[in-house]
Protein backbone atom coordinates (compact mmCIF):
# COMPACT_ATOMS: atom_id res chain seq x y z
CA UNK A 1 0.00 0.00 0.00
CA UNK A 2 1.37 3.84 -1.34
CA UNK A 3 1.05 7.17 0.71
CA UNK A 4 2.62 7.62 4.00
CA UNK A 5 1.81 6.47 7.68
CA UNK A 6 1.65 8.76 10.53
CA UNK A 7 1.65 8.53 14.61
CA UNK A 8 0.12 11.40 16.27
CA UNK A 9 0.00 12.32 20.07
CA UNK A 10 -1.20 15.12 21.88
CA UNK A 11 -3.59 17.52 22.32
CA UNK A 12 -4.13 18.40 18.44
CA UNK A 13 -4.14 14.82 17.96
CA UNK A 14 -8.53 14.40 16.60
CA UNK A 15 -8.07 17.59 14.32
CA UNK A 16 -4.40 16.54 12.96
CA UNK A 17 -5.78 12.61 12.59
CA UNK A 18 -9.16 14.48 10.76
CA UNK A 19 -6.65 16.50 8.35
CA UNK A 20 -4.60 13.47 7.41
CA UNK A 21 -6.99 11.30 6.77
CA UNK A 22 -8.56 13.68 4.37
CA UNK A 23 -5.42 15.17 2.84
CA UNK A 24 -5.04 12.09 0.27
CA UNK A 25 -8.57 12.17 -1.24
CA UNK A 26 -8.64 9.17 -3.66
CA UNK A 27 -5.10 10.19 -4.63
CA UNK A 28 -3.48 6.85 -2.90
CA UNK A 29 0.13 8.38 -3.89
CA UNK A 30 -0.46 11.06 -1.83
CA UNK A 31 -2.54 9.34 1.11
CA UNK A 32 -2.02 10.25 4.90
CA UNK A 33 -2.91 6.96 6.72
CA UNK A 34 -2.98 7.20 10.84
CA UNK A 35 -0.90 4.08 12.49
CA UNK A 36 -1.12 3.22 16.30
CA UNK A 37 -4.00 5.26 16.77
CA UNK A 38 -4.51 5.50 20.71
CA UNK A 39 -7.77 4.30 22.00
CA UNK A 40 -9.80 7.54 22.04
CA UNK A 41 -9.20 7.90 18.60
CA UNK A 42 -10.50 4.88 17.76
CA UNK A 43 -13.21 5.32 19.12
CA UNK A 44 -14.05 8.48 17.87
CA UNK A 45 -13.59 7.67 14.12
CA UNK A 46 -15.53 5.14 12.32
CA UNK A 47 -12.81 3.58 11.13
CA UNK A 48 -9.92 0.82 11.77
CA UNK A 49 -6.43 1.98 12.43
CA UNK A 50 -3.85 -0.46 11.28
CA UNK A 51 -0.61 -0.76 14.37
CA UNK A 52 1.81 -0.62 10.99
CA UNK A 53 5.27 1.41 10.97
CA UNK A 54 4.90 5.25 10.75
CA UNK A 55 7.15 7.24 8.37
CA UNK A 56 5.92 10.34 10.46
CA UNK A 57 5.76 10.65 14.28
CA UNK A 58 4.14 14.22 15.56
CA UNK A 59 3.90 15.04 19.27
CA UNK A 60 2.44 18.42 20.60
CA UNK A 61 5.29 20.41 22.14
CA UNK A 62 5.45 20.77 25.80
CA UNK A 63 3.80 24.20 26.02
CA UNK A 64 1.33 22.89 23.54
CA UNK A 65 2.04 25.75 21.60
CA UNK A 66 2.77 23.37 18.44
CA UNK A 67 3.94 20.34 17.27
CA UNK A 68 7.09 18.45 15.84
CA UNK A 69 6.66 16.40 12.90
CA UNK A 70 9.64 13.67 12.69
CA UNK A 71 10.80 11.31 9.74
CA UNK A 72 11.90 10.61 6.62
CA UNK A 73 12.55 13.73 4.81
CA UNK A 74 10.51 13.34 1.68
CA UNK A 75 7.45 12.69 4.05
CA UNK A 76 7.61 15.37 6.42
CA UNK A 77 7.34 18.01 4.26
CA UNK A 78 4.05 16.98 2.54
CA UNK A 79 2.50 16.08 6.13
CA UNK A 80 4.12 19.52 8.12
CA UNK A 81 2.13 21.20 4.31
CA UNK A 82 -1.39 19.99 5.25
CA UNK A 83 -1.15 21.00 8.89
CA UNK A 84 -0.60 24.44 8.59
CA UNK A 85 -3.76 25.13 9.43
CA UNK A 86 -4.27 29.41 9.35
CA UNK A 87 -2.49 32.28 8.72
CA UNK A 88 -0.70 32.31 11.66
CA UNK A 89 0.54 29.19 11.27
CA UNK A 90 4.44 29.39 11.52
CA UNK A 91 6.72 26.38 10.18
CA UNK A 92 10.66 25.86 10.60
CA UNK A 93 13.08 22.96 9.98
CA UNK A 94 14.98 21.89 12.72
CA UNK A 95 19.12 22.48 13.05
CA UNK A 96 19.21 19.61 15.85
CA UNK A 97 16.71 17.16 14.76
CA UNK A 98 15.27 14.13 16.47
CA UNK A 99 17.77 10.68 15.96
CA UNK A 100 20.69 13.26 14.95
CA UNK A 101 23.94 11.91 16.00
CA UNK A 102 26.80 14.73 17.07
CA UNK A 103 30.21 14.98 18.11
CA UNK A 104 29.60 17.04 21.61
CA UNK A 105 31.65 18.69 24.19
CA UNK A 106 30.00 19.87 27.70
CA UNK A 107 30.44 23.24 27.79
CA UNK A 108 28.45 24.08 31.19
CA UNK A 109 28.83 21.38 33.60
CA UNK A 110 28.34 24.14 36.90
CA UNK A 111 25.16 22.25 38.45
CA UNK A 112 21.54 20.95 38.19
CA UNK A 113 21.16 17.47 36.97
CA UNK A 114 22.67 17.89 33.65
CA UNK A 115 25.11 19.72 31.28
CA UNK A 116 25.39 21.85 28.52
CA UNK A 117 27.06 20.46 25.30
CA UNK A 118 28.22 22.35 22.25
CA UNK A 119 27.10 20.44 19.19
CA UNK A 120 29.04 23.21 16.64
CA UNK A 121 28.10 25.74 14.41
CA UNK A 122 26.17 27.54 17.53
CA UNK A 123 24.45 24.53 18.52
CA UNK A 124 23.42 23.13 22.06
CA UNK A 125 22.66 20.15 24.00
CA UNK A 126 21.60 19.29 27.63
CA UNK A 127 23.91 16.00 28.56
CA UNK A 128 22.01 14.43 31.70
CA UNK A 129 24.62 13.57 34.33
CA UNK A 130 22.85 10.15 34.75
CA UNK A 131 23.08 9.24 30.96
CA UNK A 132 26.88 9.14 31.56
CA UNK A 133 29.63 7.03 32.89
CA UNK A 134 31.27 8.71 35.86
CA UNK A 135 31.54 12.28 36.07
CA UNK A 136 31.30 14.91 32.96
CA UNK A 137 33.14 17.60 33.41
CA UNK A 138 34.29 21.07 30.96
CA UNK A 139 36.39 19.97 28.02
CA UNK A 140 34.81 15.93 28.33
CA UNK A 141 33.75 14.90 24.21
CA UNK A 142 30.76 12.75 23.65
CA UNK A 143 29.24 11.19 21.01
CA UNK A 144 25.72 11.63 21.39
CA UNK A 145 22.04 11.29 19.56
CA UNK A 146 18.93 13.50 19.82
CA UNK A 147 16.49 11.80 21.73
CA UNK A 148 14.14 14.89 22.30
CA UNK A 149 14.60 17.87 19.96
CA UNK A 150 13.57 21.62 21.13
CA UNK A 151 11.45 23.82 18.91
CA UNK A 152 13.04 27.25 18.51
CA UNK A 153 10.78 29.57 20.43
CA UNK A 154 11.42 27.44 23.73
CA UNK A 155 13.93 28.00 26.69
CA UNK A 156 15.23 24.38 26.78
CA UNK A 157 18.36 23.25 24.60
CA UNK A 158 17.34 19.17 22.60
CA UNK A 159 17.78 16.57 24.92
CA UNK A 160 20.84 14.44 23.82
CA UNK A 161 22.55 10.95 25.05
CA UNK A 162 25.82 9.17 24.28
CA UNK A 163 24.10 6.00 22.45
CA UNK A 164 22.97 5.13 19.29
CA UNK A 165 18.98 4.08 18.74
CA UNK A 166 16.79 4.18 15.98
CA UNK A 167 13.09 4.27 17.08
CA UNK A 168 9.29 3.71 15.98
CA UNK A 169 6.16 3.53 17.63
CA UNK A 170 6.31 -0.49 17.59
CA UNK A 171 9.71 -0.82 19.09
CA UNK A 172 13.40 0.64 19.80
CA UNK A 173 16.43 -0.73 18.69
CA UNK A 174 19.53 0.26 20.66
CA UNK A 175 23.11 0.14 20.69
CA UNK A 176 22.96 0.41 24.91
CA UNK A 177 20.42 -3.13 24.88
CA UNK A 178 21.12 -6.45 24.02
CA UNK A 179 18.62 -9.22 23.32
CA UNK A 180 14.55 -8.95 22.93
CA UNK A 181 12.25 -7.27 25.91
CA UNK A 182 8.79 -5.51 26.13
CA UNK A 183 7.50 -2.40 28.02
CA UNK A 184 4.88 -4.16 29.37
CA UNK A 185 4.82 -6.84 32.23
CA UNK A 186 3.32 -10.18 31.94
CA UNK A 187 1.56 -13.16 29.76
CA UNK A 188 1.53 -10.52 26.95
CA UNK A 189 4.95 -9.34 27.16
CA UNK A 190 6.26 -12.65 26.94
CA UNK A 191 4.44 -13.39 24.11
CA UNK A 192 5.86 -10.04 22.11
CA UNK A 193 9.73 -11.57 22.93
CA UNK A 194 8.27 -15.03 21.78
CA UNK A 195 6.81 -14.03 18.75
CA UNK A 196 10.08 -12.17 17.56
CA UNK A 197 11.59 -15.63 16.97
CA UNK A 198 9.27 -15.93 14.27
CA UNK A 199 10.05 -13.18 12.28
CA UNK A 200 11.90 -13.77 9.17
CA UNK A 201 14.07 -10.34 10.05
CA UNK A 202 16.85 -10.56 12.95
CA UNK A 203 17.76 -8.43 14.99
CA UNK A 204 20.96 -7.25 14.27
CA UNK A 205 24.25 -7.83 16.21
CA UNK A 206 25.03 -5.12 18.85
CA UNK A 207 21.78 -3.88 18.88
CA UNK A 208 18.40 -4.79 21.20
CA UNK A 209 15.43 -4.54 20.23
CA UNK A 210 12.78 -3.36 23.20
CA UNK A 211 8.63 -3.47 22.02
CA UNK A 212 6.74 -0.88 22.99
CA UNK A 213 2.99 -1.13 24.01
CA UNK A 214 2.01 -0.03 20.78
CA UNK A 215 2.94 -3.38 19.79
CA UNK A 216 0.77 -5.31 21.99
CA UNK A 217 -2.06 -4.25 19.13
CA UNK A 218 0.31 -5.57 16.14
CA UNK A 219 -0.13 -8.78 14.52
CA UNK A 220 2.84 -10.85 13.03
CA UNK A 221 2.63 -8.96 9.96
CA UNK A 222 3.08 -5.68 11.36
CA UNK A 223 5.51 -6.23 13.98
CA UNK A 224 7.56 -8.06 10.81
CA UNK A 225 7.56 -4.83 9.33
CA UNK A 226 8.15 -3.09 12.35
CA UNK A 227 11.32 -4.59 12.64
CA UNK A 228 12.20 -4.72 9.61
CA UNK A 229 12.13 -0.73 9.32
CA UNK A 230 13.82 -0.45 12.24
CA UNK A 231 17.16 -2.77 10.85
CA UNK A 232 16.81 -0.97 7.45
CA UNK A 233 17.12 2.38 9.87
CA UNK A 234 20.04 0.74 12.25
CA UNK A 235 21.85 0.20 9.06
CA UNK A 236 21.39 3.29 7.54
CA UNK A 237 22.58 4.91 10.51
CA UNK A 238 25.56 2.56 10.49
CA UNK A 239 26.03 3.48 6.96
CA UNK A 240 26.26 7.57 7.83
CA UNK A 241 28.63 6.98 10.46
CA UNK A 242 31.34 4.43 8.42
CA UNK A 243 33.61 7.18 8.21
CA UNK A 244 33.17 8.91 11.74
CA UNK A 245 36.58 8.34 13.43
CA UNK A 246 36.58 6.05 16.32
CA UNK A 247 36.52 8.52 19.28
CA UNK A 248 34.24 11.92 19.68
CA UNK A 249 35.94 14.85 18.10
CA UNK A 250 35.08 18.51 17.54
CA UNK A 251 31.98 19.25 17.42
CA UNK A 252 29.63 18.58 14.33
CA UNK A 253 26.93 16.66 12.86
CA UNK A 254 27.43 13.53 11.82
CA UNK A 255 24.28 12.05 11.35
CA UNK A 256 20.67 13.16 10.50
CA UNK A 257 18.92 9.85 9.11
CA UNK A 258 15.92 11.95 10.08
CA UNK A 259 14.35 15.39 9.53
CA UNK A 260 12.17 17.31 11.79
CA UNK A 261 9.80 20.13 11.58
CA UNK A 262 8.53 22.59 13.80
CA UNK A 263 4.78 23.94 13.46
CA UNK A 264 3.68 27.08 15.83
CA UNK A 265 -0.01 27.46 15.88
CA UNK A 266 -1.55 31.06 16.55
CA UNK A 267 -4.56 31.82 17.67
CA UNK A 268 -6.61 31.72 14.29
CA UNK A 269 -4.63 28.03 13.71
CA UNK A 270 -5.77 26.88 16.73
CA UNK A 271 -9.61 27.87 16.25
CA UNK A 272 -8.96 26.08 12.42
CA UNK A 273 -8.24 23.18 14.30
CA UNK A 274 -11.03 23.45 16.42
CA UNK A 275 -13.29 23.11 12.94
CA UNK A 276 -11.61 20.31 11.95
CA UNK A 277 -11.59 18.09 15.28
CA UNK A 278 -15.79 19.26 14.99
CA UNK A 279 -16.05 17.65 12.50
CA UNK A 280 -15.53 14.40 14.21
CA UNK A 281 -16.12 15.28 17.89
CA UNK A 282 -18.14 17.42 20.20
CA UNK A 283 -15.73 20.45 20.55
CA UNK A 284 -16.42 23.54 22.65
CA UNK A 285 -15.74 26.87 21.38
CA UNK A 286 -11.69 27.91 22.03
CA UNK A 287 -11.17 24.14 22.06
CA UNK A 288 -7.31 23.74 21.41
CA UNK A 289 -7.03 27.10 22.72
CA UNK A 290 -8.01 26.53 26.41
CA UNK A 291 -5.95 23.38 25.89
CA UNK A 292 -3.17 24.91 25.09
CA UNK A 293 -3.47 27.43 28.32
CA UNK A 294 -2.33 24.77 31.16
CA UNK A 295 -2.61 21.54 31.25
CA UNK A 296 -5.13 21.09 33.88
CA UNK A 297 -7.29 22.98 31.31
CA UNK A 298 -7.11 19.73 29.41
CA UNK A 299 -9.53 17.56 32.06
CA UNK A 300 -11.79 20.95 32.34
CA UNK A 301 -12.54 20.63 28.30
CA UNK A 302 -12.57 16.94 28.23
CA UNK A 303 -15.28 17.06 30.70
CA UNK A 304 -16.88 20.00 29.35
CA UNK A 305 -17.12 18.21 26.30
CA UNK A 306 -18.50 14.83 27.58
CA UNK A 307 -21.24 16.75 29.02
CA UNK A 308 -22.17 18.59 25.96
CA UNK A 309 -21.93 15.54 23.45
CA UNK A 310 -24.50 13.78 26.27
CA UNK A 311 -26.77 16.33 25.61
CA UNK A 312 -26.53 16.36 21.66
CA UNK A 313 -26.82 12.68 22.06
CA UNK A 314 -30.30 12.96 24.06
CA UNK A 315 -31.46 16.00 22.29
CA UNK A 316 -30.16 16.36 18.62
CA UNK A 317 -28.59 18.55 16.66
CA UNK A 318 -30.25 21.54 17.51
CA UNK A 319 -28.73 21.31 20.89
CA UNK A 320 -25.04 21.92 19.44
CA UNK A 321 -26.57 25.01 16.98
CA UNK A 322 -23.93 27.17 19.54
CA UNK A 323 -20.70 25.27 18.84
CA UNK A 324 -19.33 28.24 16.73
CA UNK A 325 -20.04 30.22 19.37
CA UNK A 326 -17.10 33.08 21.22
CA UNK A 327 -13.87 31.54 22.94
CA UNK A 328 -15.20 31.60 26.82
CA UNK A 329 -12.22 33.66 27.89
CA UNK A 330 -13.98 34.56 31.27
CA UNK A 331 -14.44 31.13 32.53
CA UNK A 332 -11.01 30.21 31.39
CA UNK A 333 -9.15 33.38 33.02
CA UNK A 334 -10.44 33.26 35.86
CA UNK A 335 -10.00 29.56 36.32
CA UNK A 336 -6.47 29.56 35.40
CA UNK A 337 -5.04 33.00 34.68
CA UNK A 338 -4.20 35.84 33.90
CA UNK A 339 -5.85 38.24 36.01
CA UNK A 340 -5.82 41.63 37.84
CA UNK A 341 -2.84 41.24 40.50
CA UNK A 342 -1.10 38.42 38.66
CA UNK A 343 2.26 39.00 37.22
CA UNK A 344 2.73 38.31 33.57
CA UNK A 345 5.45 38.07 30.81
CA UNK A 346 5.76 39.34 27.46
CA UNK A 347 6.60 36.74 25.02
CA UNK A 348 7.24 38.33 21.96
CA UNK A 349 7.84 35.59 19.00
CA UNK A 350 9.49 36.28 15.67
CA UNK A 351 8.89 35.03 12.20
CA UNK A 352 12.35 33.12 12.41
CA UNK A 353 11.15 30.90 15.64
CA UNK A 354 13.42 32.75 18.27
CA UNK A 355 10.79 34.10 21.16
CA UNK A 356 12.21 36.86 23.07
CA UNK A 357 11.29 38.24 26.46
CA UNK A 358 10.37 41.74 26.65
CA UNK A 359 10.13 41.65 30.54
CA UNK A 360 7.42 41.21 33.44
CA UNK A 361 4.93 43.32 34.09
CA UNK A 362 1.83 43.55 36.80
CA UNK A 363 -1.80 43.58 35.54
CA UNK A 364 -3.09 46.10 37.18
CA UNK A 365 -6.64 46.03 34.91
CA UNK A 366 -8.80 43.36 34.03
CA UNK A 367 -12.02 42.32 32.28
CA UNK A 368 -13.83 39.61 31.51
CA UNK A 369 -14.27 40.60 27.80
CA UNK A 370 -10.31 39.40 27.14
CA UNK A 371 -8.60 42.66 27.42
CA UNK A 372 -6.15 43.46 30.28
CA UNK A 373 -3.56 46.55 31.63
CA UNK A 374 0.28 45.50 32.08
CA UNK A 375 2.27 47.81 33.99
CA UNK A 376 6.27 47.59 33.78
CA UNK A 377 8.42 49.83 35.42
CA UNK A 378 12.25 50.74 33.27
CA UNK A 379 15.19 50.64 33.70
CA UNK A 380 17.40 52.87 32.51
CA UNK A 381 19.97 53.10 29.31
CA UNK A 382 19.17 53.84 25.80
CA UNK A 383 16.43 55.03 23.47
CA UNK A 384 12.70 53.88 22.95
CA UNK A 385 12.75 51.72 19.40
CA UNK A 386 11.86 54.07 16.56
CA UNK A 387 10.62 56.84 19.49
CA UNK A 388 14.38 58.27 19.41
CA UNK A 389 13.16 59.60 23.24
CA UNK A 390 15.76 58.13 26.38
CA UNK A 391 15.09 55.40 27.98
CA UNK A 392 15.34 56.50 31.63
CA UNK A 393 15.25 54.95 35.19
CA UNK A 394 11.90 55.09 36.60
CA UNK A 395 9.93 55.41 33.60
CA UNK A 396 6.94 53.89 33.57
CA UNK A 397 5.46 51.95 30.25
CA UNK A 398 1.77 50.76 29.70
CA UNK A 399 0.45 48.32 27.96
CA UNK A 400 -3.00 47.20 26.95
CA UNK A 401 -3.60 44.14 25.14
CA UNK A 402 -6.73 41.93 24.17
CA UNK A 403 -6.96 38.60 23.28
CA UNK A 404 -7.70 37.93 19.87
CA UNK A 405 -6.35 41.49 18.31
CA UNK A 406 -3.47 41.94 15.46
CA UNK A 407 -1.80 44.59 17.55
CA UNK A 408 -1.53 46.14 21.29
CA UNK A 409 -0.04 49.64 22.20
CA UNK A 410 2.71 50.16 24.85
CA UNK A 411 2.36 54.19 26.12
CA UNK A 412 5.86 55.41 27.75
CA UNK A 413 5.35 58.04 30.48
CA UNK A 414 8.51 59.51 32.84
CA UNK A 415 8.41 59.27 36.06
CA UNK A 416 7.42 63.07 36.24
CA UNK A 417 4.52 62.23 34.12
CA UNK A 418 5.59 63.92 31.09
CA UNK A 419 4.73 61.49 27.59
CA UNK A 420 7.50 59.55 25.91
CA UNK A 421 5.51 58.65 22.94
CA UNK A 422 3.33 55.46 22.03
CA UNK A 423 4.69 51.66 20.09
CA UNK A 424 1.76 49.80 18.97
CA UNK A 425 2.99 46.49 18.04
CA UNK A 426 1.47 44.62 15.05
CA UNK A 427 1.42 40.90 15.60
CA UNK A 428 -0.43 37.61 14.88
CA UNK A 429 -3.68 37.61 17.61
CA UNK A 430 -2.45 38.29 20.87
CA UNK A 431 -3.33 34.99 23.39
CA UNK A 432 -3.37 35.67 27.09
CA UNK A 433 -1.93 32.65 28.95
CA UNK A 434 -2.19 32.38 32.49
CA UNK A 435 1.91 33.33 32.82
CA UNK A 436 2.76 35.09 29.29
CA UNK A 437 1.31 36.84 26.72
CA UNK A 438 2.01 34.99 23.17
CA UNK A 439 1.90 36.12 19.54
CA UNK A 440 4.33 36.76 17.06
CA UNK A 441 5.70 39.78 16.13
CA UNK A 442 4.99 41.07 12.36
CA UNK A 443 7.76 43.67 11.69
CA UNK A 444 5.79 46.76 11.08
CA UNK A 445 4.74 49.00 13.40
CA UNK A 446 2.74 52.13 14.62
CA UNK A 447 4.46 54.78 16.31
CA UNK A 448 3.34 58.41 17.89
CA UNK A 449 6.33 60.46 18.99
CA UNK A 450 6.00 63.08 21.91
CA UNK A 451 5.27 65.87 19.51
CA UNK A 452 2.09 63.85 18.17
CA UNK A 453 3.63 62.86 14.82
CA UNK A 454 1.95 59.23 13.97
CA UNK A 455 4.09 57.11 11.26
CA UNK A 456 4.54 53.62 10.24
CA UNK A 457 8.21 51.97 11.13
CA UNK A 458 9.98 49.15 9.82
CA UNK A 459 8.03 48.47 6.92
CA UNK A 460 11.49 47.08 4.99
CA UNK A 461 11.86 44.52 7.68
CA UNK A 462 8.75 43.22 6.67
CA UNK A 463 9.64 42.90 2.92
CA UNK A 464 13.09 41.37 3.76
CA UNK A 465 10.94 38.66 6.17
CA UNK A 466 8.86 37.94 2.99
CA UNK A 467 11.92 37.38 0.60
CA UNK A 468 13.29 35.22 2.97
CA UNK A 469 10.30 33.10 3.49
CA UNK A 470 9.35 33.91 7.34
CA UNK A 471 6.44 35.70 6.64
CA UNK A 472 3.79 34.81 3.91
CA UNK A 473 2.54 37.12 1.43
CA UNK A 474 -1.07 36.50 3.20
CA UNK A 475 -0.05 37.43 6.31
CA UNK A 476 2.38 40.45 5.46
CA UNK A 477 -0.78 41.93 3.59
CA UNK A 478 -2.81 41.47 6.86
CA UNK A 479 -0.13 43.13 8.48
CA UNK A 480 0.09 46.22 6.18
CA UNK A 481 -3.60 46.47 6.75
CA UNK A 482 -3.75 46.69 10.26
CA UNK A 483 -0.90 48.93 10.25
CA UNK A 484 -2.30 51.24 8.12
CA UNK A 485 -6.07 51.47 10.34
CA UNK A 486 -4.03 51.88 13.41
CA UNK A 487 -2.16 54.76 11.92
CA UNK A 488 -5.44 56.36 10.50
CA UNK A 489 -6.91 56.00 14.29
CA UNK A 490 -4.14 57.44 16.20
CA UNK A 491 -3.73 60.61 13.90
CA UNK A 492 -7.37 61.71 14.36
Amino acid sequence: MTGTTVRVRGIYTTAVTHLLEDAGGNDAENECRVVQASEPIRERFAQSFDAAPADVAIETTRDRQGISVSGDGDAVEPVADTLTVGIDTFRWTATVPRGAVFDAEVIDAAGGSGAVVDLGDGRRGYLNYDDVDGYADTGNRYRVQVTEPAPPWADDEPRVTPTLAVRSGLGTLSRDRTGVSAALRGERADELVGMTDLLSADVPDDWGLRWHHAAADADLEAMEAGLERLVERARDLETELVDAPAEPGEPKLLAAPRTTAWLWFGRESRFALDDARRAVETTMPGHHRTKATDRAASSAVDFAEAICGSVTDTLGADADADADGAFPFDAVARQFGPVSGDRLEIGHGKPDGRRISLGYGDVTDWDPEGKLTLERTMSGGGTYDALDTPKEAGDTAVTKFREGRWWYPTTYTAADGSAKGTYVNVCTPVELFPETVRYVDLYVDVIRTPDGTVDVVDEAELEAAVDDGLVSAALAEKATTVATAVKRALST
